[in-house]
């Protein structure tokens, strides 16, 4: 067996290839830019109003004075005549600021007296109400750097420079093969010796969580023949997860048939509970997980790992590690690496009962993972902790 440490670490060292895709702003959402993007236009692509209001010359205005208002320029149009010193223009928000003005006057701060207007604004300066053009971007200036992550704000403000497709980096293709002849899917009939089938339905929804779908998801029995078979068909993701038959029962034939199917083993077994049986290997470039059949134990190593071998594809960190102290004591047995589910709150963690990995009542309702090293036992209240947020 090998450590939580070096199961990571030889993870991350075999996620060496990801794709750089062009997408459509709204379909790049949640991705991060594989490359720096630059500003096609100014922005504000003109001076522009920032308040319904009077556009005049603050540096001509002769403040004893009226100005007579001689054009009005909605958003979106513009005014071509000269404006000369004393004169203003009824504008708008968004408004196009006229060449020969370079302040703008709130409606509620001046009087009107038929087609002239008294300014009441005593601290009105040269510029006020003015939104520059290129104050926000210039043509060619950075807009969004690469590793940016792209939020809904983020595309808004893109498509606002003119921007219509970034270059992000593409999610993984993942495929998920569920082996056990014990295995009916919800909404059928168990009869002695079966029991519901939950993995398919927890790692689809932990891929979604993700922003991912899966290519497919097969359930096979614990037959070599049909192991083999799903698993010469699934290897065209870039990732496969299999659950189910990875350890050293007789009908434990996963490993074999991947051996078979030419996947290269880099580990199987980690110093761990729960998960210990974990098998990952690669068969050109594609990554293999096969994941001890147990609930518990499927989502653990999908939270602890795959979701590691996702993050190296789409260079995207999906779960906060945090470190907070525990709320109650616990006692661990052996010298494995514990993954326990638990409730975080902003100040403590607490660790919660039925841990078994056969069991799933507590994880549907913990938001965090705690993980307590192998080489210690004995674990106290208030001892900080590493914690896995991953609600």
């Amino acid at each position: 067996m090998i450590s939580v440490e070096e199961a990571r670490k030889l993870i991350v060292e075999h996620c060496n290839v990801s794709r750089v895709i062009s997408l459509p702003l709204l379909q790049a959402i949640g991705s991060i830019l594989a490359d720096t993007v630059f500003s096609r236009i100014d922005t504000p692509p003109f001076n522009q109003s920032a308040m319904d209001g009077y556009a005049f010359s603050f540096e001509k205005w002769d403040k004893k004075s009226s100005l007579s208002v001689i054009g009005e320029i909605q958003a979106g149009s513009f005014f071509s005549g000269d404006v000369s010193p004393n004169e203003a223009i009824r504008v708008f928000t968004g408004s196009l600021v006229p060449v020969g003005t370079d302040t703008v006057v709130m409606q509620e701060k001046i009087r009107k007296e038929g087609g002239s207007i008294h300014i009441l604004d005593d601290q009105i300066s040269r510029g006020s109400n003015v939104r520059l053009q290129g104050s926000q971007t210039k043509k060619g200036g950075i807009a969004l750097l690469k590793g940016q992550l792209l939020t809904p704000v983020g595309v808004s403000f893109l498509a606002g420079i003119g921007i219509i497709e970034v270059e992000v980096y593409a999610k993984p293709t993942v495929s998920i093969i569920i082996t056990g002849k014990e295995l009916v899917q919800a909404g059928g009939n168990i009869s002695d010796g079966k029991i519901f089938e939950s993995n398919s339905i927890g790692l689809v929804a932990a891929l979604h969580q993700l922003g991912i779908s899966p290519e497919s998801v097969e359930w096979v029995d614990d037959d070599v023949a049909e192991i083999e078979e799903a698993i010469a068909k699934q290897l065209s993701s870039d990732i496969l997860i299999i659950t189910g038959g990875v350890s050293v029962g007789d009908y434990d034939l996963v490993p074999a048939s991947l051996e078979k199917c030419g996947v290269e083993k880099v580990f199987h077994k980690i110093k761990q509970k729960p998960g210990k049986p974990m098998f990952f290997g690669t068969h050109n470039q594609k990554l293999v997980f096969g994941l001890p059949g147990n609930p518990a134990s499927v989502m653990s190593c999908f939270y602890n790992y795959i979701s590691l071998a996702i993050s190296s594809f789409t260079k995207k960190n999906y779960f906060k590690t945090l470190l907070l102290p525990l709320a109650n004591d616990y006692f661990k047995k052996a010298n494995l690496t514990f993954f326990l589910k638990g409730i975080a709150s902003e100040h403590e963690v607490s660790i919660l009962d039925s841990q078994e990995s056969y069991l799933l009542n507590s994880f549907a309702i913990a938001n965090c993972l705690l993980e307590l090293e192998a080489e210690k036992l004995d674990f106290k209240k208030g001892e900080m902790t590493k914690v896995l947020m991953i609600d």
